[in-house]
């Protein structure tokens, strides 16, 4: 009898966790603890600044959340990432667009955005003096991406292959692909001796690529796009947004301060940059010119999202089409006028 309790009890506990994987149950608190991931680049800068200024500690106790400790990871690519979000290691990601599409497509919706952290082109680069356009790329070049056929970078040059060569094969220039973190693409490039020979890029990378005399760019991303494109997006889980509703607005507070310090403090924001990053080959003077390029924005709202909806798509890459850029973003946004 006693062991039949028993076996009743545990296929009772199981269902239960069951249960609540399926059902969101209601929180009991405020999490103790943060964790949030980010990549290289000034992508990412406004997640470097909330991490050194300490915003989300800061808005999280003004809302009277119990002390928040923040963790801040960096990841080398998106599928990194996408791995540690599943695995509940993570409650704030940040990444390209078509990674966040990805993800909002392959799990239901369960997945969506606070919003953007900017809007940035990318550089296709390369130092082959031959290659003046997509169309002079050969089976000797090798184009380095931060992950070949998923990453932003990957998505945005079969975009360009498409236009190109036509909608049949936007896939034609994936097989000279190969995944290499932006600072190890870069350094690659600038050697002269790897097959490495061109970078779908991001800033400052691309910046500083460009400051070659061996380097000349190939196409920009807005050139597809048609004008001003979000680059990196911030998404959490659904069940985070509803179980953490102060948490989830000190974030996200702590967002748009960070997007303000930039654009009112570019050169203090790009001393943080170059003291978080580590990174020798920039001097500030520098990174305060490339913060100022017109077209790098930093701001919460969407710009373009379903551009990169559609193309993903059209071919196949999504399963779903969201009817709207609203569905793959939290209510916070939604007064904003994106696309």
């Amino acid at each position: 009898m006693l062991g039949l309790v028993r076996g009743r009890l545990a296929v009772g506990c199981l269902l239960w966790a069951m249960y609540a994987m399926v059902v969101p149950l209601p929180a009991i608190a405020e999490p103790a603890a943060l964790s949030v991931a980010k990549e290289y680049g000034i992508g990412y800068l406004p997640y470097m600044i909330m991490e050194h200024e300490k915003l989300v500690e800061k808005h999280a106790a003004a809302l009277g959340v119990p002390p928040l400790s923040v963790t801040w990871q960096t990841f080398g690519g998106s599928g990194l990432m996408q791995g540690a979000m599943l695995s509940g290691r993570l409650d704030f990601a940040s990444s390209g667009v078509p990674w966040f599409l990805t993800m909002w497509d392959k799990l239901g919706g369960q997945v969506k955005s606070p919003g953007a952290l900017d809007s940035m082109p990318q550089y296709l680069n390369t130092r082959n003096p031959a290659v003046k356009s997509l169309k002079d790329f050969s089976d000797k070049d090798r184009i380095a991406v931060p992950a070949v056929k998923s990453s932003v970078q990957a998505i945005t040059l079969q975009m360009a292959a498409a236009g190109a060569f036509g909608m049949d094969n936007a896939a034609k220039l994936d097989p000279l692909t190969v995944s290499l973190s932006h600072p190890d693409a870069t350094a690659a490039l600038l050697s002269g001796i790897s097959e490495i020979d061109a970078h779908f890029a991001s800033p400052p990378f691309q910046d500083l690529e460009l400051k070659d005399p061996r380097i000349h760019k190939v196409l920009s991303s807005y050139e597809l796009t048609g004008g001003q494109t979000t680059f990196i997006i911030s998404w959490t889980t659904t069940k985070f947004y509803q179980d953490n509703p102060k948490t989830y607005r000190a974030f996200t507070e702590a967002l748009v301060e960070a997007q303000e310090f930039i654009n009112k403090n570019p050169a203090e924001a790009a001393r943080i940059y170059l003291g978080m990053a580590g990174d020798k080959r920039l001097t500030q003077e520098a990174l305060v010119a490339i913060l100022a390029n017109p077209d790098y924005k930093y701001t919460i709202v969407p710009q373009n999202i379903m551009k990169y909806a559609e193309f993903m798509f059209r071919t196949g890459a999504m399963k779903t089409k969201p009817a709207s850029w609203k569905d793959l973003f939290f209510p916070n946004v939604h007064d904003a006028t994106g696309s």
